[in-house]
């Protein structure tokens, strides 16, 4: 949010369209106090986020919840933020991993309740800097509970780039690479609209002249010249991307060498012996500070109350960030042993992540910006080469 440092500005801009939207109608009540768990748990979930060892058996912090709570837990994976917002709009989930493109919508649509902090006993164990943060606080109101967070990062193949790629051009300009190869057809994007704001963050120091400096918070001038980007770089992707599996096999089977991605797949091709790194370029990156969100009608609330606390505790933070590439949202997961992961994931680029949020016209300052809405029919219209 503004690199996260602008919980306060994003709060004032975005958080006055969210307190009008959700202004004179019902919202779910609070939970008050905890009953006995009802047995089943439905999470609406990114990939590798909830994990059983289905995948690894090392990877599990799932069996040992059911065990203790007799919560069964079952997960609906989504590839995108828009995904997860269209899931939990149909309603039948209790918790969801929103991203914040997707936790403000949420907010306003009253698809989520607010959050009971007092029946979270590790709340206070939280980073204070996301534990108020403006994606999932409105008015006052704690909407979610912070889960992980990290960046997008650029993976790509060590025996084409020898040494990690500097900018994120080698993605978005029609160039040779390193191996005397042009890029077109091997290179890939990010299937969301959200991605605008990665072609905004490129334009922030390829075209200073526009004047970006929330990849965010877009006039029409600096919209256009994202999307006009976004054209070109049509003209070279292979594929847009969202399935996480899929870019893994498409980096191993299909010829692509570089793209947008997540730490995710860069550790599974890595524990496969893949030619596979990543890097956080010079440019920064965008990245995600992901929260448990709870459906205003969420069929077995006291199981979620009880995933939301077991997910704080420091073995689970730490299981999840070795696993999935992220970085815990309790500093006490980054300390001992785990220290080594934290860095490893990037812990240290907190300042230079760009995190996700909703685009909306009012971005404050008095500053009209491009709404979210438009930026969907707009990123539609480039994948299909409009």
């Amino acid at each position: 949010m503004k690199r996260i440092s602008g919980p306060a500005r994003l709060a004032g801009a975005i958080g006055v369209a969210i307190g009008l939207a959700l202004a004179g109608s019902a919202e779910a009540d609070m939970v008050k106090q905890l009953g006995k768990g009802e047995g089943e748990l439905a999470i609406v979930a990114w990939a590798g986020y909830v994990e059983r060892g289905d995948s690894d058996k090392t990877a599990d912090w799932v069996t040992g919840f059911e065990k203790e709570t007799g919560c069964k837990v079952t997960v609906k994976i989504a590839g995108s933020s828009d995904e997860m917002v269209s899931l939990m709009n149909g309603g039948g989930f209790d918790l969801v991993t929103a991203s914040g493109d997707a936790s403000l919508r949420l907010v306003a649509g009253k698809t989520v309740q607010e959050i009971n902090t007092a029946l979270v006993p590790s709340w206070d164990k939280i980073d204070p800097k996301l534990r108020d943060g403006a994606w999932h606080t409105v008015g006052g109101k704690q909407y979610g509970v912070p889960y992980q967070w990290g960046s997008n990062v650029l993976m790509y193949n060590t025996k084409v780039f020898p040494k990690a790629p500097e900018s994120w051009n080698v993605v978005f300009e029609p160039m040779t690479l390193p191996d005397g190869k042009p890029n077109k057809g091997r290179v890939q994007a990010f299937y969301g609209p959200i991605y605008i704001a990665d072609a905004a963050l490129y334009l922030m120091h390829a075209k200073p002249e526009l004047g970006i400096k929330d990849p965010y918070e877009l006039d029409q001038k600096q919209f256009d010249a994202a999307v006009a980007l976004l054209k070109q770089q049509r003209q070279i992707v292979q594929k847009y991307w969202s399935d996480a599996t899929q870019q893994t096999q498409d980096f191993t089977s299909e010829g692509v060498v570089a793209a947008p991605s997540w730490p995710y797949q860069v550790n599974l091709l890595e524990s496969q012996k893949q030619p596979i790194a990543s890097t956080v370029p010079v440019e920064g990156a965008t990245g995600w500070a992901d929260t448990l969100m709870m459906h205003a009608k969420a069929p077995h609330p006291n199981c979620a109350y009880l995933w939301m606390e077991h997910a704080l505790q420091p073995q689970v933070q730490t299981a999840i960030a070795g696993w999935f590439g992220s970085v815990p949202v309790t500093p006490g997961a980054c300390t001992g042993d785990a220290k080594a992961t934290c860095d490893a994931n990037g812990i240290a680029n907190f300042d230079r992540i760009s995190f996700w949020k909703t685009p909306v016209a009012n971005c404050g300052e008095g500053k009209t910006c491009v709404p979210y809405k438009d930026w969907t029919a707009a990123y539609l219209a480039v994948q299909s080469g409009q």
